[in-house]
């Protein structure tokens, strides 16, 4: 007779708690070399890609140059590491030179010894395309379509660049003389070379259908109305001009206190030909070390009659000087909130403008403009600083500083000139934008650039590629599609594949489960690089032995010889430097070809693929049939391309 059991616990389970762990050494020994797993290669996209607000293939354009991954025939290798760079940002030579390089901070050879110096191997391509001439590729066939720029900046030129590309004409309006914007009214001679600014500048005109309209202000020369009816869509890519007063009181009426902005765009302009005897520069960034380097160079005169403000705010402007008339000036200061290794300007940048003279004070914060009979500036107090709840305050008991000076720059911010065009001004006086950068309830219109958010030139250009793209799906009356996670220009197996005349054969088989045959497919391969950013953790770092990082020359003059000196600061690598520090590069997420996984295969399941079929990402294949799943592949792989996911 059946009986009812009396059990309260009735679940099944298969496995008990501890049942996933060896009974025995012996199982653990001669059952743990092999699993139900087998490799797969999976491309993700390194750190240094992934801190790019442009978002360059940096990883591709170093195996390029290093010869990982092979031009295609008739291409040097210059120019296709040119090629590759210039997909995302077309100034190769200036952001080379200029830009501070969050890519090297994230760069993982950090945890060996130091980063990849990928600044100085883009300059040398840069360098290299202006030397050789190299053009781009003709752009798509033009489509009828036609888009006015506002702002011939990194931002507006950019765009220019990316929409030409997909056959839009545009039209640059910009109300300086020159293209290139912050790029030439910002940043000295010395540090970005005029000629190779104007050959990069000219280059992308070149491509056809982009009209220049310089000294031509929207707003007050052209009427935004008069675009809307010629032009198919607008992108405001204005800058900012405008630099953010000290938060002190009497700065607005006292007026030997100017911006960084005014003082290096009439420097820039060639106006400003000497400076005030003492000066102080409140700042800490790139724009500051600008204000106190172009003031070391340019001094001052032995015998100053006028007010220094007057040619930064463009009441006079300066003929030429005779240099026996000059001299150095007395005292040259820059202040800053932070400590100077937290400073946001580039530590060789730093570096350079303590060896030219200038005095730098480090976590100090200005409290009060101290000012003669006549209401100018004659000191500036400040006091010791530390920083806390997101804003600087005073270190109780710490020292007081008066700084005496001629001239006041403040070099903490920026803001856009709306004058004429205040219906597009948010309340910071720039203008909205929307993940697309659109502007938000205004068809048609799209942002990119400091007048989103001042930040760096290469942010600004990566906004002007997104926003080229998204003017492209609203010329084409698509759907705005949701931006990838990992938003970069990523390297393409398929492309590269098309290239080397390897493209996969066309699909008539009708309905296939699976196969690892069939040369309709790309086998055991997986494309993450738009989903993930590959961390240092999950490369094997022991494969790389201790090689330093090969430093650029730099003609930095001492401060007795700073004055007059305009002598370009950076020097480029040669070939044979450029091919050395590439090298260093451990090309994470991606294969470099180093036979490790085809020399330590117990098995030899893993074998390289035939050279007539190999191309970058596809050096080594897998045999399943052999491969028993041991994962020392994807232990010993340095750069985390092997995943042990083949069966999940």
């Amino acid at each position: 007779m059946a009986t009812s059991r009396d059990d309260t616990k009735l679940t099944f389970r298969k496995f008990e708690d501890g049942d996933n762990k060896w009974d025995s050494w012996t199982h653990a020994i001669f059952e743990g070399d092999h699993s139900h797993k087998c490799p797969t290669y999976v491309h993700r996209t390194p750190p240094c890609q992934g801190s790019c607000p442009s978002g360059e293939d940096i990883r591709g354009w170093l195996d390029i140059v290093r010869g990982i991954e092979r031009p295609p025939e008739g291409v040097s290798m210059q120019e296709y590491a040119f090629r590759r760079s210039t997909d995302a940002n077309p100034f190769p030579a200036m952001m080379g030179r200029v830009c501070p390089a969050p890519c090297q901070d994230g760069c993982n050879r950090n945890e060996v010894e130091d980063f990849v110096g990928i600044n100085a191997v883009e300059q040398y391509i840069g360098d290299t395309a202006f030397k050789e001439g190299f053009k781009f590729q003709a752009g798509a066939a033009l489509t009828g379509k036609k888009v006015a720029i506002i702002g011939g900046g990194p931002a507006g030129m950019a765009a220019a660049f990316q929409l030409r590309r997909r056959g839009i004409a545009s039209t640059i309006f910009d109300d300086h003389e020159k293209l290139g914007g912050m790029m030439r009214y910002g940043i000295p001679g010395y540090r970005i070379p005029r000629e190779e600014l104007d050959h990069e500048c000219q280059r992308i005109l070149d491509l056809g259908d982009i009209e220049f309209k310089g000294n031509t202000r929207v707003g007050r020369d052209v009427s935004v109305e008069d675009l809307e009816k010629d032009y198919d869509a607008i992108l405001w890519a204005l800058g900012c001009w405008t630099g953010r007063g000290l938060p002190l009181e009497g700065w607005d009426e006292t007026p030997n206190c100017v911006s960084a902005v005014k003082f290096l765009e009439n420097f820039n302009k060639g106006k400003l030909k000497y400076t005030a005897n003492r000066i102080v520069c409140v700042g800490g960034g790139d724009t500051s070390i600008d204000v106190v380097s172009v003031s070391r160079r340019i001094g001052t005169l032995k015998d100053l009659q006028e007010n220094p403000e007057d040619v930064v705010n463009g009441k006079i402007e300066h003929g030429d000087v005779d240099a026996s008339l000059k001299k150095a000036c007395d005292n040259v200061t820059l202040t800053a909130l932070f400590p100077r290794d937290q400073m946001t300007a580039a530590e060789h940048e730093v570096n350079d403008a303590i060896t030219e003279g200038v005095n730098i004070m480090n976590e100090v914060m200005p409290v009060e403009i101290i000012r003669n009979a006549e209401g100018r500036a004659t000191a500036l107090k400040l006091v010791d600083c530390k920083w806390e709840s997101n804003g600087p305050v005073a270190v109780e008991g710490g020292k007081e500083h008066i700084v005496e000076c001629d001239m006041i720059v403040a070099a903490i911010g920026q803001g856009g000139e709306m004058s004429g065009l205040e219906a597009y001004a948010n309340e910071r006086n720039l203008i909205d934008a929307d993940k697309f950068y659109q502007v938000p309830n205004r068809p048609g219109h799209f942002v990119a650039g400091d007048i989103v958010r001042p930040h760096l030139l290469t942010t600004a250009i990566g906004q002007g590629s997104i926003a080229a793209e998204s003017i492209q799906h609203y010329l084409n009356n698509e759907e705005l599609r949701k931006r990838p996670k990992v938003d970069k220009h990523h390297f393409s197996l398929l492309d590269k594949m098309k290239e080397a005349g390897l493209e996969p054969a066309a699909y008539t088989q009708g309905e296939t489960r699976g196969t690892s045959f069939e040369k309709f497919a790309v086998h055991n391969y997986e494309d993450r690089s738009k989903n993930e950013v590959i961390t240092a953790d999950k490369l094997f770092l022991g494969h790389f032995k201790f090689t330093p990082r090969l430093l650029r020359e730099e003609d930095v003059p001492s401060s007795e010889e700073v004055l007059g000196h305009f002598a370009e600061r950076m020097k480029g690598y040669s070939d044979e430097q450029a091919v050395a520090e590439a090298e260093r590069c451990m090309s994470c997420g991606m294969c470099f070809e180093c036979d490790n996984c085809v020399i330590y295969c117990p098995q030899d399941a893993v074998f390289r693929v035939n050279k007539a079929e190999a191309t970058t990402g596809r050096y080594v294949d897998t045999d399943y049939a052999k491969c028993v799943g041991c994962h020392i592949c994807s232990d010993v792989c340095p750069t985390g391309y092997i995943d042990m996911a083949l069966g999940e």
